[in-house]
């Protein structure tokens, strides 16, 4: 097993753009996922008051970790004991931890291709052997139980994700239950990333936990809470798989940092903020989504939530880095390209984070327009 770690090219071209910006051009960043609004002002206002009272130190808030646990039975009706959750510096460290404590070097982990960079890495970096599979628009990106059972020998893991990155699709409620049914019967455990929770335009997205108790459940901060420079997330693990998380946690990270933590406890009952965000999402959503046609991108993944466009370029090029950055040159609209999430087909595809500004959003599709109806068709 090649234990290379792939770039983030989406990092590269971030840097471009501010390199760009720093010169003086007017730049639309549309490569990262990343909210551009801040933390709730409640959030905020903890934050101040802890500031001028608590020296802080190397802590994990008990209070935080009741209310997520509340949150699990809130939302998905699902009891989970407050010392299941384990906060991390943000949702990476909870992915090391929840692969750490599952599964030892040489395990075999299965995967959707496309997916997030940073599961096939962080596989590989922990000698852990990435099994992708193709998934393309028939699949709707997205693993199914059908794949998973199909996969001979049966793999120690597989990685969902729902609402997925890069192509923002959810898994219905009766697939994510064959998912459980499918490897509770083959002895495959699940790691659910649950990151972007919240962040449904079509249907609700469900928690793993509703059909399998034993699964590890990702979570953060950085997306419905935009509080991604905050840096923190949580892991949920299995009771049995709890002390092994926690060692990892205390050997390799400490603790996340104290003050996101008291922040992130006031951040989980600003609903009515947090929704009026979702919803500049949702009417970013509806923009693109009228726009891409005239830009002659036909061929998208359904973005269910998120807040992601994943789209088919492939009809203009075969190398989507050299595209995003000649895009980003010729218009100051920057995109994340596709070899991030898939490194055989993401050369035909582009994805675009609709998490920005409406009026952005509409300023971004004043400038590709006329740049997309210049580009050749590939021969």
């Amino acid at each position: 097993m090649s234990l290379r770690i792939d770039p983030f090219h989406a990092i590269s071209v971030s840097g471009l753009a501010h390199r760009l910006k720093s010169e003086g051009r007017s730049i639309i960043h549309m490569e990262f996922g990343q909210p551009s609004t801040g933390a709730p002002k409640a959030a905020i206002d903890a934050a101040h008051q802890v500031l001028d009272t608590d020296p802080m130190g190397y802590w994990e808030s008990a209070p935080l970790k009741a209310r997520i646990a509340r949150h699990y039975k809130e939302k998905y009706g699902v009891e989970v004991a407050p010392n299941q959750i384990t906060l991390t510096c943000g949702a990476s460290p909870a992915l090391v931890l929840a692969l750490s404590s599952a599964f030892a070097p040489g395990d075999r982990v299965a995967l959707a291709r496309p997916g997030y960079v940073a599961y096939r890495n962080t596989l590989k970096a922990l000698h852990i052997e990435p099994i992708e599979l193709a998934c393309g628009a028939n699949e709707r990106f997205q693993l199914s139980a059908q794949r998973i059972a199909a996969i001979e020998p049966a793999p120690a893991g597989v990685i969902i994700a729902s609402p997925a990155n890069p192509t923002g699709t959810i898994i219905p409620k009766a697939e994510l239950e064959a998912i459980a049914k499918v490897c509770r019967e083959r002895g495959i455990k699940i790691v659910s990333d649950e990151i972007y929770h919240g962040l449904s335009y079509v249907e609700p997205a469900h928690s793993i936990l509703e059909f399998e108790p034993n699964a590890f459940v990702v979570n953060s901060f950085s997306k419905y809470f935009s509080m991604a420079g905050w840096r923190l997330g949580w892991l949920l693990s299995p009771p049995h798989h709890v002390k092994a998380a926690i060692a990892y946690m205390g050997a390799l990270f400490l603790t996340p940092p104290s003050l996101a933590q008291h922040a992130a406890l006031a951040a989980m009952d600003a609903h009515e903020e947090l929704e009026s965000h979702v919803e500049v999402y949702r009417a970013n959503r509806a923009l693109l989504l009228e726009a891409l046609p005239r830009l002659g991108l036909t061929a998208i993944a359904p973005p269910d939530g998120a807040f992601y466009i994943y789209a088919d370029i492939g009809h203009l090029t075969e190398d989507s880095l050299a595209f995003c950055q000649g895009l980003l040159q010729d218009t100051g609209v920057a995109t994340a390209p596709g070899v991030d999430f898939d490194p055989v087909e993401g050369k035909h595809f582009i994805r675009m984070s609709f998490a920005v500004s409406t009026p952005e959003i509409k300023e971004a599709i004043a400038r590709l327009e006329p740049w997309f109806a210049q580009q050749p068709a590939r021969g």
